[in-house]
């Protein structure tokens, strides 16, 4: 198993005037530490778990722009972005742009989307689940369409209606840039990894549990007609042993998912100053978990 990092916090010690430093300070201890992913959340406000929306948030988009110019290697993606909070054209045209200026190193990480308050509070249309799901198959099929140079034409869609899907400059990812549908729902959100996914980003809750919604997707696939071993699939750890630097109690927890197919352990801690811990404690996990293999 490869090993990602996932930034989630952005309230440094010394304030929003660090926050540049320490990115690219990230950056380059990520790929110092042979960490293959590296992501931000994609919000407005900050989570009610991760201190609230007072809480320091940052764009993802810019964000991970400003990531790709300090890095080289690692691979680049929101964690996830929601559908409602970009109209589908313009998401792809970022996410190629990211995808471009980053060398192919882009992934579209994407969700249906669910905290209500960031979109009240700044205006943002947050209509009920079931639309947020048809809007996010749409979403797929737009970006697919607009990343297919053969296929620049009109979309016709329930919520969405382009004249024009024209992307250019195209990715340079081939065939395009990598599709991660978040989330572990069994009836909508795996039927989607299916049919649209080239990777699934599920919780680490435990092996047995992530076990079920492998067999799910397994089934979801057969339906689809598509080849289960091409979807990657990773999980996110939010574990404290990752927090608290704990590597033999990493170690024991992860060791389960080693035989499930997971390609990538993205790990989630809440770390303020995320440069130093990547060096003390993720370049050692990445060795240990190269080990596990």
């Amino acid at each position: 198993m490869r090993v990602g990092v996932h930034i989630n916090r952005f309230d440094h010690p010394a304030g929003a005037p660090a926050l540049g430093a320490e990115l690219a300070a990230t950056g380059a201890a990520a790929e110092a530490a042979g960490v293959s992913w590296l992501s931000v959340m994609d919000h407005y406000f900050q989570m009610e778990f991760n201190g609230g929306a007072e809480d320091p948030m940052l764009e993802a988009y810019t964000t991970l722009s400003f990531l790709a110019a300090h890095t080289e290697t690692v691979r680049l993606g929101a964690l996830v972005t929601g559908v409602t909070y970009r109209h589908p054209g313009l998401l792809a045209k970022i996410a190629t742009t990211l995808d471009v200026l980053s060398g192919g190193r882009a992934t579209l990480g994407i969700g249906a989307a669910w905290y209500d308050r960031e979109h009240e509070g700044l205006g943002v249309p947050f209509p009920p689940l079931a639309e947020r799901f048809e809007r996010l198959e749409e979403t797929l099929r737009i970006c697919l369409q607009m990343w297919d140079p053969a296929a620049n034409g009109p979309f016709e869609g329930t919520h969405y209606r382009l004249a024009e899907t024209l992307c250019v400059p195209a990715p340079v990812s081939r065939p395009h840039p990598e599709i991660m549908i978040g989330g572990s729902g069994e009836k909508k959100t795996l039927r989607l990894v299916a049919r649209y996914g080239d990777a699934c980003n599920l919780f680490a809750t435990s092996p047995e549990e992530v076990t079920h919604k492998l067999d799910v997707l397994r089934g979801h696939c057969d339906t689809e007609g598509r080849d289960y071993d091409e979807v990657r699939k990773t999980v996110a750890y939010m574990g404290e042993p990752a927090t608290e630097g704990d590597l033999e109690a990493f170690t024991r927890d992860i060791t389960g998912y080693g035989k499930l197919g997971i390609d990538t352990v993205i790990l989630a801690p809440r770390i303020d100053a995320p440069a130093e811990w990547i060096e003390r404690f993720v370049a050692p996990a990445v060795e240990r978990l190269a080990e596990l293999d």
